[in-house]
């Protein structure tokens, strides 16, 4: 039997020509390849497990090969080696049974209509080579500003397409729209005034001196997300002056102790630039008191951002608008389309009140971004981008708001509901209830929580320290065996409850936004970690020893 001999393909002129140019026939190769590639991917999508177990090390094999090859390669080789390396060993993050992280199911037309945005290639940052989509991401910005600020019909009108104003940037996601934020925040506390040309020209040192102040500071809860670190750094203000203040039992920051150390920071003469909310932890899911953070911002007069990358979507439902009070105070807010708005990754949002805010940043060049153009990119820190708010407009008018409703509504609701099996079985324990569709939990044997129970009664701090640092290790167990198991997937984190007199506590961490997620899965998570956890021969015996 004669062995196959491999195709090899070669460059030349006429074969770089044909990639780039769109088949003609639905029989070329290209046609073909296309459809494959879209029954495979449909393939992989419909699958229910989460991910398949294959060690990391195992994979990098796959992608060792550091010399750019000589010689090109044809498609449907590509094509066949990137679904058998990349595809098959992703993250199933679509799975229903993937309920650890904020990354989510997709509606289904976003695949095709993806092709449109990837086939023009637009470029926001200018007007020249994005035109149609300029106009479609301010109105994308337009109705998400709404969204938030409610405001009236000739605001809009006046505002949305202003060539010198911005409602909002888009950016690929939270944290460089808390960066633009915080940037604005600096800039107009050090703005130019009389000779002081302002902090954009003459630097932070030269500002601090022109204003008086020994320094800045940023104010947040101890829930803050880490991009508040970044954006101290790059903006010159230093990681070590985000100040992060204590939150209460409900993981809400406590205005009260945030005012005393604004008070403090007076003292030494530190000027508070911005006090940042949060509208959904990261790791607990919880609202900050917004609209009390708005009235200590006044008093100090700084800026007031909210970070809700991960919470800005609940504003989509009517039921639940109120988790959010206060949001409509702030002078800028994040907001994460690709979180729970179910767009693909890299569409955030940074949202402005007041649509001078921008010009705090504005840049312009010659060849580019010229004054008085509509070019995107004279108010963004990002450059070339693609147009990625064609697909939260598409979103936006195919789900509408009526089915935003529904799909909020239903993770909250989900959430809730998983809180509520979570409090009756006798082995768990709910550590954080869900405000919004995010909570916390973990394993502990019901006869191990009587014990646990005494021992705070009685103030037994050693057995109290001693039981919870097992049950981190069991926990640690469940959630590593899971995840190699790939069936479904829960993530965790470290917190410090009140109830454990802050001590820090590992927990699983669920989030309930795929709507694909039923309550027999929700069951089924518990049962399996209840089988996995009967499977850990290290800390389990020691706890039902106690």
């Amino acid at each position: 039997m004669t062995s196959k001999i491999p195709r090899k393909a070669s460059a030349s002129e006429d074969s770089l020509l044909r990639i780039f140019t769109a088949p003609e026939a639905s029989t070329s190769t290209l046609s073909i390849i296309e459809q494959k590639l879209s029954q495979d991917l449909a393939g992989f999508l419909g699958n229910s497990i989460a991910a398949l177990e294959k060690p990391l090390s195992e994979i990098e094999t796959d992608f060792n090969a550091y010399q750019i090859p000589s010689d090109p390669k044809f498609v449907s080789d590509y094509a066949d080696e990137i679904m058998q390396n990349l595809v098959a060993h992703s993250v199933h993050t679509a799975a229903p049974s993937f309920i650890g992280h904020m990354t989510s199911a997709l509606p289904y037309f976003v695949l095709p209509l993806s092709k449109i945005m990837v086939g023009l290639n637009q470029n926001l940052v200018k007007i020249e080579t994005s035109k149609a989509f300029t106009p479609l991401e301010r109105q994308v910005l337009g109705m998400m500003h709404h969204l938030v600020y409610q405001q009236s019909d000739d605001f809009y009108h006046q505002w949305m397409h202003s060539a010198n104003h911005s409602l909002g940037a888009f950016c690929s996601g939270g944290t460089v729209a808390n960066i633009t934020a915080l940037w604005i925040a600096r800039n107009r506390l050090l703005q130019p005034s009389g000779e002081f040309k302002g902090i954009t020209r003459e630097g932070m040192t030269k500002a601090l001196r022109f204003y008086g102040y020994d320094d800045l500071a940023i104010l947040v809860s101890d829930r803050g997300h880490y991009s508040l670190g970044k954006s101290a750094d790059l903006l010159g203000i230093g990681r070590d002056n985000i100040i992060s203040i204590a939150t209460d039992e409900h993981h809400k920051v406590d205005v009260v102790a945030m005012r005393e150390t604004a008070a403090k920071l007076a003292q030494q003469n530190i000027k508070v630039m911005a006090i940042v909310g949060v509208a959904g932890t990261t790791e607990t899911g919880n609202v900050d008191p917004l609209t009390e953070l708005a009235a200590l911002a006044r008093e100090l007069n700084c800026h007031f951002h909210v970070d809700a990358a991960w919470g800005g979507a609940s504003l989509l439902s009517n039921k639940y608008r109120h988790l959010l009070n206060g949001i409509e105070l702030a002078d800028s807010v994040t907001i994460d389309a690709h979180k729970q708005m179910y767009v693909p990754m890299g569409a955030g949002m940074v949202l402005f009140k007041d649509p001078e805010l921008a010009n705090a940043i504005v840049h312009h060049a010659e060849y580019i971004l010229r004054v008085g153009s509509k070019d995107l990119g004279s108010h963004t820190l990002e450059g070339s981008r693609p147009g990625m708010a064609m697909l939260v407009h598409a979103c936006l008018q195919i789900i509408g708001r009526d089915g935003y409703e529904i799909l909020i509504n239903n993770s909250l609701e989900k959430a809730r509901y998983f809180a509520s099996i979570i409090d009756r079985h006798v082995d768990f324990e709910l550590v954080t209830a869900p405000e919004l569709c995010l909570l916390t939990y973990r394993y502990v044997p019901k006869s191990v929580q009587a014990i646990l129970t005494k021992a705070i009664s009685n103030n037994d701090t050693e057995l109290e320290l001693k039981i919870n640092e097992l049950l981190d290790g069991l926990t640690q167990f469940i959630q590593k065996y899971q995840r190699e198991q790939g069936k479904s997937f829960v993530s965790r984190t470290r917190i410090k409850p009140a109830k454990y007199f802050r001590q820090q506590t590992t927990v699983f961490r669920v989030v309930l936004a795929n709507p694909l997620t039923s309550h027999q899965i929700l069951h089924d998570v518990l049962t399996e970690q209840v089988e996995i956890a009967a499977l850990d021969s290290e800390y389990l015996p020691q706890l039902l020893a106690l």
